[in-house]
């Protein structure tokens, strides 16, 4: 597997397109995904029990046997909290999408169309905006890298920057691609997809192996990660297959299988990590490694409790040592661990700072620590000392400015 340049259009057969609608002032804020012939396809969705209308629509659409060709995704309206208004909206805009693809020689149907919609909650989906924006997308579709780009930059909200990744591979004699783009900031937490995330590959693939590597990936990438703690109503992740790749299906249980369910990671984790690291507000990117758990179960709960704790989210703000935090944070997790068998360390390029052995503090240098502490980027270890469990997960510091874009987020 190599990385290569691009996002979504890197696959073979895929075009997309990027348009300011005008549901956002000045931004870009849709975008299209098109694929020239029919994809598998596979979704991961929220589980928080408010979904929004498109969930339910994509959700319905994935669970069947039906192909998908195209997906439309709008920014600055949720479409959630809707009712029965919203699920029509979802029907016009695929309709809409349609019309505008069948003089583009596609002949498809509202079913062949998943819709994902992120922003403001509660409020109708302005159509006489959406609209034109279609009508919009479609006249713009190319296959070029710079139009998976604009689509990238259309779904974003709260996001500083875009965020894409393109892999290829080789499967038998064919070379495969995989190309992905997200969006995420804020109402992150490891609860599902924790995000819009949109995979295209070119590769020829089984729809149940497709669904299976999708949810086993996401349990590693996605929902490793926290910003906030707050799980969306719209939480969406689909990967769309369209075959163009000329390679032999791949089937679950197969070394092919086995290496594009890695490439596949590999991507949802790339996109997962840039979520977070462009956190509402954040200044400080944090992995927090657990090695030596009972189990990998026992290990992803202690290392995503860390990830989403309030209280060492705000330390590390404050580059401050505070390893109370994170044994704390551990020991409401409802992992099973004794507390009196751990290790924990930070570090970062500056160095490496021990805190704890054997549940017992170690004198530290408080100005280390606070040097360690003040990169960018920090890690840190906890070992259990109980089994062979890993888990790794990623989350932000607490900012000032996560408070200030939260208290004006809907003007």
């Amino acid at each position: 597997m190599k990385i290569v340049q691009g996002g979504v259009t890197a696959s073979r057969g895929f075009m997309a397109s990027g348009v300011h609608a005008g549901l956002k002032r000045f931004k870009k804020d849709m975008a299209a995904i098109v694929s020239s012939v029919p994809c598998t396809a596979a979704g991961t969705y929220t589980t928080n029990k408010v979904k929004a209308a498109p969930v339910l629509w994509d959700s319905a659409i994935t669970a069947g046997e039906g192909t998908v060709s195209a997906v439309i995704v709008n920014s600055g309206n949720a479409n959630a909290c809707t009712g029965e208004r919203g699920l029509e909206d979802c029907r016009l805009i695929a309709k809409k999408a349609c019309d505008g693809l069948f003089f583009k020689g596609f002949h498809v149907k509202p079913e062949n169309i998943l819709i994902c919609s992120t922003g403001v909650i509660g409020v109708p989906m302005p159509m006489g905006k959406i609209g034109p924006g279609v009508d919009a997308l479609i006249e713009n579709l190319s296959s070029a890298l710079e139009a998976g780009s604009d689509a990238a930059e259309s779904i974003c909200t709260t996001d500083t920057y875009r965020k894409e990744i393109a892999v290829s591979l080789q499967i038998g004699d064919k070379e495969v691609h995989i190309g992905g783009m997200a969006k995420g900031a804020g109402m992150i937490h490891p609860n599902m997809a924790t995000t819009l995330s949109f995979i295209t590959t070119d590769a020829l693939i089984e729809k149940k192996t497709l669904q299976t590597m999708l949810g086993e990936s996401v349990e590693d990438t996605f929902n490793m990660i926290s910003v906030d703690g707050d799980t969306s109503t719209n939480d969406t992740c689909l990967v769309l297959a369209n075959g163009e790749a000329g390679n032999d299906m791949i089937v679950s249980g197969t070394a092919e299988a086995e290496s594009f369910r890695e490439a596949l990671e590999f991507v949802l984790g790339h996109l997962a990590k840039e979520l977070v690291r462009d956190g509402e507000g954040a200044t400080r990117f944090m992995e927090v490694k657990v090695e030596g758990a009972k189990d990998k179960k026992n290990a992803k709960i202690l290392a995503r409790s860390v990830v989403s704790s309030s209280l060492f989210k705000a330390a590390l703000f404050g580059a401050d040592a505070n390893w109370g935090r994170v044994l704390c944070a551990m020991g409401y997790s409802g992992a099973d661990f004794d507390p009196a068998l751990v290790d924990l360390n930070f570090s970062s390029s500056q160095g490496v700072v021990s805190v704890l052995e054997s549940g017992i503090p170690v004198p530290f240098s408080e100005e280390k620590a606070k040097v360690v502490l003040s990169e960018k980027d920090v890690k840190i270890l906890a070992v259990c000392h109980q089994g062979e469990g890993t888990a790794t997960a990623w989350g932000c510091d607490l900012t000032y400015d996560y408070v200030k874009i939260n208290g004006d987020y809907r003007s």
